[in-house]
């Protein structure tokens, strides 16, 4: 497993894209496969569309599950995962945003601890973490 955090529109998918060419990508964009595609690499992005849709109030039985359901996808493919870092110390006012926010940095902490790698993308530039 490889994940690529960075802001918002700081070029990690093409990032993650150039890395992965020439390789049988499949790519999904906010949401969790129910099986795992006939890929060599499975680019996995914008994981908190689908946080949004889970309930966070139980955000360790969901990043919990989303930890297993990613080591049974990667049986198949090499996972490449691709967050948004969207912390830098702002609060959010509304509740649902907080938990979002709070979810992802728990969901982060332990994806960045089974992870290979880590890559930090700053403006489409790599910084490797881990």
């Amino acid at each position: 497993m490889h994940v690529f955090i960075g802001g918002a529109y700081n070029g990690k998918t093409n990032y993650v894209m150039r890395k992965v060419e020439g390789h049988k990508v499949a790519v999904m964009d906010g949401v969790l496969p129910e099986f795992s595609p006939t890929c060599d690499v499975l680019v996995l992005k914008n994981l908190e569309k689908w946080l949004v849709t889970q309930n966070l109030e139980e955000d360790d039985i969901v990043v919990a599950h989303l930890l297993t359901r990613l080591k049974t996808l990667e049986e198949n493919c090499t996972l490449y995962i691709i967050v948004t870092d969207m912390g830098r110390g702002v609060v959010p006012m509304e509740k649902q945003a907080r938990l979002l926010r709070d979810t992802c940095g728990r969901l982060y902490q332990a994806l960045f601890i089974e992870a290979e790698r880590v890559v930090r993308i700053w403006y489409g530039i790599g910084e490797h973490i881990k």
